[in-house]
């Protein structure tokens, strides 16, 4: 097992460029099982999970051709559906949240999807019934076994498009139905779908390889079924949860940072929501400057004098994987926030750790903390501590960085999950950060 030591203490200064977004590229990638025409995906980030699931793609007959750094083509014309039912799928797919996106594309134009209940970030509750529940009413089968915990959709005689109302606006959950209705017969009205930027290039990638999709960048789409898709190229958009987490960092360092390229029209409430943290945030082009806080942050209010709340919720409310970032960088403001996470019960557990370096957090309950700013009066205190999810890990990462002495990092594969050679990218702008 990898860790990280870090030195903190150091000011960061420079320039830094977003990788390409992480959860749009598990859902595009999944794309290419639709057509059995060559796809072509520009800026995937070289991060665990997406390399996991390109591995995954190849073992399942995707021809895959690395073009140039993040460029690959991907063929689907010769899907070998037997490799579901392997012991190697199965431990595969187990390791990877990811991996139920195959099922619609599998679905929807083999009739078929099968996977072992998925991986990823043990955060809490991630029920996947949304998924099913609209595969049932494009006229699949659903069948689950307990002993196992094993999923399979079958659909032989084909989809047919309906009216779907999501009991949850599931972004995967929309993703994965959205592929499916796209080759489904008939129409299919989508109501209560998820919105995110990411969802919206699903959309878009879609339409590039011939589908029909009305409403895009809202909660209700309209699709109506072709009987063929065909190849295309597409380009994945910087991502937003990096960009959030450079802006923490620069922050909570003190440091003077810009970021490169991050697609100001994509980042929805982001910058709105560190601004109220009193964090001052230049628009430069398509960058953002971030100069240095040398007199620190003061949170704000709201207007009758209440103490600001930030919560997530979904598109274009504020996205839950920013919520750790936020909580961590509120550690050195002066004021206080509560950080309301509604979605997921196990994503402030983290806290103690920052708690043990100094931070004065009061954890009111799984969902909620209040964050008492220190005003730069008192440094945190380097610290052992290991990375629990992908957030939560850049969030340690950020207070080491801003710590006095030098911190441990265990279990660093969770952040390798989800941010691309990011030691040598923070060393570049003056980090002293080793993996070891």
């Amino acid at each position: 097992m990898e860790s990280f030591k870090i030195e903190g203490g150091h000011p960061l200064k420079g320039s830094i460029a977003p990788q390409g977004a992480k959860n749009e590229a598990l859902q595009v990638l999944c794309l290419v099982l639709l057509t059995d025409e060559k796809v072509t995906i520009h800026n995937l980030p070289d991060i665990l999970d997406v390399n996991k699931l390109i591995e995954l793609l190849g073992n399942l007959g995707v021809k895959i051709q690395k073009i140039a750094k993040g460029s690959y083509t991907f063929q689907a014309d010769d899907i070998n559906m037997d490799y579901l039912s392997s012991e190697a799928f199965t431990k595969q797919s187990q390791s990877l949240r990811g991996s139920i996106l195959i099922l619609g594309p599998l679905l929807a134009r083999f009739g078929y999807g099968s996977i072992p209940k998925p991986g990823g970030d043990k955060i809490g509750r991630r029920r996947l019934d949304t998924h099913f529940d609209g595969f049932v009413k494009l006229g699949a089968t659903f069948s689950y076994s307990h002993e196992h915990h094993h999923y399979s959709i079958t659909a032989p005689q084909g989809l047919k498009g309906n009216y779907i109302l999501l009991d949850e606006a599931s972004v995967t959950g929309t993703a994965n139905i959205l592929m499916a209705a796209c080759l489904a017969e008939g129409t299919t009205t989508l109501y209560n779908a998820a919105c995110e930027p990411y969802l919206q290039q699903v959309c878009r990638m879609l339409v590039s390889m011939g589908a029909q999709i009305e409403g895009i960048g809202s909660n209700l789409l309209i699709i109506r079924g072709v009987k063929k898709l065909g190849g295309c190229t597409h380009h994945i958009l910087p991502d937003m949860i990096e960009i959030g987490s450079w802006i923490g960092m620069a922050a909570m360092t003190q440091s003077e940072l810009t970021i490169k390229n991050v697609g100001w029209e994509h980042l929805g409430q982001i910058p709105t929501i560190f601004e109220r943290l009193g964090i001052s945030l230049e628009h430069r082009g398509d960058d953002i400057y971030i100069p240095a806080h040398t007199d620190g942050y003061q949170i704000q209010s709201f207007i009758d004098g209440s103490i600001l709340t930030v919560s997530d919720a979904p598109w274009p409310g504020f996205t839950p994987d920013l919520l750790s970032i936020i909580l961590v960088t509120a550690i050195q403001a002066r004021g206080e926030v509560l950080i309301h996470q509604k979605m997921f019960e196990s994503r402030l557990f983290f806290v103690d750790k920052l708690i043990d370096m100094g931070a004065k957090i009061i954890l009111c309950d799984p969902h909620r903390a209040v964050v008492i700013g220190n005003d730069f009066k008192s440094k945190l205190r380097a610290t052992t501590m290991t990375s629990p999810d992908i957030r939560a890990g850049i969030a340690l990462l950020i207070a080491a960085l801003s710590a006095k002495g030098t911190s441990t990092i265990h279990n660093i594969e969770q952040i390798d999950r989800g941010y691309e050679c990011i030691e040598a990218r923070l060393e570049a702008i003056g980090a002293k950060i080793t993996r070891v």
